[in-house]
């Protein structure tokens, strides 16, 4: 047990909290594997109990009515994740108890460079069902083998007994699930005790995640606190925590690490941080989307119109993996029917609240410095299209918006040529390394040859979706989450470190999720065919019954039953 400071009289939950906590770290280390899955366990029972509480509680916050397909988004992004993380942690446990490898039965595999890669999903026949048609690798950095892989995975939970202090979780206000898989990640990977300060604008959620992770806290592990950025600041410069997680911006994690104002900018000029302990953190960017010109079908483009606009609109535009960028060729014969489709998916797009702080601020920004702004309906923003080298395209290429603006940027070339320079475009231009989007259909995937993957491995992004949004990577469990790794303090990018990580991997590299360029129609499920692809996947904005899917699916992943799949199956065709 730590020395403990004495309590200040403006922050009294806090130091409460970290006092419970104090004790606690004692009591985490003498929690036994079989323990802590059962404690799992429990959290998972009351997340399915809770669920509806949950959304409700989310979509207050953004001003959705609870029949909107919209709080399909808020059914997804919350207790779904929650309990498919849930479950992939007490698989892995239950791995660990018995002296297996978390990554048991998992299927490995190789990528340029010398990389190994480990196949996550499809993983069950449900995998297989729902997500026909998709898969998602996790890479590990070159070098690595298989057999080191199976090692180490988990090698922190094998280790019994150890007293590794207190972790301080600074929630993030735009994802409901975030800070509570940030604080199960500080627990069961990191194997720290975790206070959780929400980010102000999710405290209507504290009563929904005080009951779902009831049993962490009575074990005296976890503790739940709110307030501003005041109670941040108290809070990870405490002497009884011992490490700082953040989930946020590079601007509010280097106020944090190196203070405000010219003496903050002096300390990180010199680097000599005001924060002496480890921080970890998860800060978004600018994520692009490189689409490769080929020849597309009407419904090609529309769709696919779709799929970036629904990247960008999805929690609109309030995600840290929101498509902010598209690049384009500007010799693609089909270019400005793209551009067509993208703006009127703008315009169709449901109309939202604007609910985060500074939304309209940061939308009315990208206006005042970009002269080919076009403001379109419900308060969205298209720029451009814009020479790659312009001062406008710097702009979009470093400024987060964070809300409803999208940026079209060009490029010379065609195949190999526009491929390899949109790639260094988004490494050396395009601000963040935490997620990145190319779409390409399937001809000219062929037609590119080896080098497709050669530009996969050469790209800097933690999650690499292939024409698929990198949000799905959030959404799978054992998909590490976090930036490319390489980043410093001073140079913090998009953060330092991964959560989520299910299967308690050791530094992974990326991830690779792909999909299909157009899901093919509905296969009748008569006649003995059981799979199926909606035209239109759950996560699109545009989706007319997202809300029914994603609490189908949340039953589902609360209960696994066969007899829950036709619940799914046709909300799902619907959409």
């Amino acid at each position: 047990m730590t020395t403990q400071a004495p309590p200040h009289p403006r922050f009294s939950a806090v130091d409460s909290a970290l006092a419970d906590l104090d004790r606690g770290v004692e009591i985490w280390a003498r929690t036994s594997l079989p323990a802590r899955r059962l404690l799992l366990a429990r959290v998972h029972a009351l997340t399915a109990l809770y669920a509806h509480d949950w959304v409700q509680a989310a979509a207050g916050i953004k001003g959705l009515p609870e029949d909107s397909p919209l709080t399909g988004e808020e059914w997804l992004a919350g207790p779904y994740t929650m309990l498919t993380g849930l479950a992939t942690m007490i698989d892995s446990l239950r791995a660990l108890q018995r002296g297996h490898s978390p990554v048991d039965g998992y299927r490995f595999g190789t990528a340029p460079g010398g990389r190994t890669t480990l196949r996550v999903l499809p993983q069950t026949g449900m995998d297989r069902l729902i997500m026909s048609g998709y898969s998602a690798e996790v890479w590990l950095p070159p070098g690595v083998s298989a057999d080191q892989v199976r090692t180490q995975a988990g090698q922190e939970q094998r280790q019994a007994g150890r007293e590794v202090g207190i972790g301080a979780v600074l929630g993030a206000g735009n994802v409901s699930s975030i800070p509570v898989l940030d604080a199960l990640h500080e627990l069961f990977a990191a194997d720290r005790v975790a206070l959780v300060k929400l980010n102000p604008v999710m405290d209507p959620l504290l009563g929904a995640f005080q009951a779902v992770l009831r049993p962490l806290i009575e074990h005296g592990v976890l503790r739940i606190v709110t307030g501003g950025a005041e109670v941040g600041h108290y809070l990870v410069h405490h002497p009884l925590v011992g490490h700082v997680h953040i989930t946020g911006s590079a601007q509010t994690h280097d106020a944090i690490v190196f203070g405000t104002g010219p003496e903050g900018a002096a300390r990180k000029q010199a680097g000599t941080p005001q924060l002496a302990k480890p921080i970890s953190s998860e800060l978004g960017g600018v994520s692009p989307a490189i689409v490769l010109p080929g020849r597309w079908s009407r419904a090609d483009l529309r769709f696919q119109a779709e799929n970036v606009v629904s990247q960008r609109l999805h929690n609109n535009g309030y995600n840290c993996v929101a498509t902010q960028v598209v690049v384009i060729s500007s010799d693609w014969a089909q270019k400005h029917q793209f551009l067509a489709e993208l703006r009127r998916a703008l315009n169709a797009a449901p109309r939202r609240k604007a609910y985060y702080p500074g939304s309209e601020q940061r939308v009315q920004a990208v206006l005042d410095t970009c002269p080919t702004s076009e403001r379109l309906d419900h308060g969205r923003v298209l720029v451009g299209p814009l020479a790659a080298g312009s001062p406008e395209a710097e702009y979009v290429f470093d400024a987060e918006v964070f809300g409803p603006a999208l940026a079209v940027v060009t490029l010379p070339g065609e195949g190999r040529e526009f491929l390899s320079e949109a790639v260094t475009l988004a490494n050396e231009k395009i601000s963040g390394t935490l997620g990145a989007c190319l779409i390409v259909d399937p001809a000219t995937r062929r037609a590119l040859g080896p080098q497709f993957e050669n530009e996969l491995a050469r790209m800097r992004y933690g999650c690499i979706g292939v024409n698929v949004w990198i949000g799905l990577g959030y959404q799978i469990p054992a998909v590490p989450w976090g930036a490319f790794p390489g980043n410093e303090l001073a140079e913090v990018g998009s953060g330092i470190g991964m959560v989520h990580n299910a299967l308690f991997l050791q530094n992974p590299e990326r991830s690779v999720i792909r999909g299909p360029f157009r899901p093919a129609p509905p296969r009748s499920l008569l006649g003995g065919e059981l799979s199926f692809a909606p035209s239109r996947p759950p996560w699109f904005v545009n989706n007319r019954t997202a809300h029914l899917t994603g609490a189908a699916l949340t039953s589902y992943a609360a209960k696994s039953s066969w007899d829950k799949l036709p619940r799914i199956v046709f909300s799902a065709l619907k959409g």
